[in-house]
């Protein structure tokens, strides 16, 4: 698959990865530095490297008159607090760590390709199947800690009837509850990985036809389909968390 090298990203693997390598081959372990140091691992850790950074400056900075980066940040807080509470209700406010360092990640992720010279972590397949499996873990788990196994499991079973399970039911509807939850991840990780791909290929390819205008419309839609893929991603996984806690009977 075709995959443009950014500049940091080879200064990384030459200063980094070449020494580590050359280490790692005395003591009988063959591998090459783009192998330990790949890009989209490198953007990756670009990005929260950077929150990281921002958010530790932001912590000293805060104050009762916001400032512009201050008011974005908290309207962003303020967006995915009352997201989670439409989509699971009050108890959700504690799943909202997790979301919302998800979106900023995926956001982050979709733009940063539109940056020259770099490159886009989610248009890897690793990394949106990274994001994917850890929400159908999370979800799971949290379904698991909120119910208990068994309540939880029920879930997959179908109605219960008066009488109890139906067996034949069971037999019907818990393989295909399975096979729902599976592939979850899968339209996930495909979704926002094929959507970043072909948007940073095409730009790729417009600016090395015609570096100059031409590309600009791409981006500015660029932009648009990158915020959209992050708010469909977090949104998508909060009704699976929706759906993994709530009670027996909302199901």
């Amino acid at each position: 698959m075709f995959e443009h090298v950014p500049w940091i990203v080879k200064v990384v693997q030459y200063y980094l990865g070449m020494p580590l390598a050359s280490l790692l081959q005395k003591l009988g372990i063959e591998v090459t530095p783009e192998q330990l140091f790949p890009v989209h691992v490198v953007t990756s850790l670009l990005i929260i490297l950077s929150v990281v950074v921002f958010v530790s400056i932001m912590k000293k900075r805060l104050s009762i008159y916001p400032s512009m980066m201050q008011y974005i940040v908290e309207g962003y807080v303020g967006f995915i607090n009352s997201m989670v509470i439409d989509i699971i209700g009050e108890k959700g406010k504690k799943y909202l760590p997790c979301i919302g360092t998800l979106g900023v990640f995926i956001l982050l992720s979709n733009l940063l390709g539109l940056i020259p010279g770099l490159a886009s972590p989610t248009s890897n397949i690793n990394i949106t199947g990274g994001c994917a499996i850890f929400i159908f873990v999370y979800y799971h788990w949290q379904g698991i800690r909120e119910q208990g196994i068994g309540k939880y499991i029920r879930h997959f079973m179908g109605p219960i009837e008066p009488k109890g399970f139906n067996i034949l039911l069971v037999l019907l509807i818990f393989p295909v509850e399975v096979i729902g939850h599976f592939s979850r991840p899968l339209s996930l990780s495909i979704r926002l990985f094929g959507n970043i791909f072909g948007e940073d290929l095409v730009i790729l390819i417009l600016f090395s036809l015609v570096p100059l205008l031409v590309p600009l419309p791409i981006m500015c839609l660029a932009v648009f389909t990158s915020v959209i893929q992050a708010l469909v991603f977090v949104m998508l996984s909060t009704i699976y968390i929706a759906g993994a806690v709530a009670s027996e009977e909302h199901h």
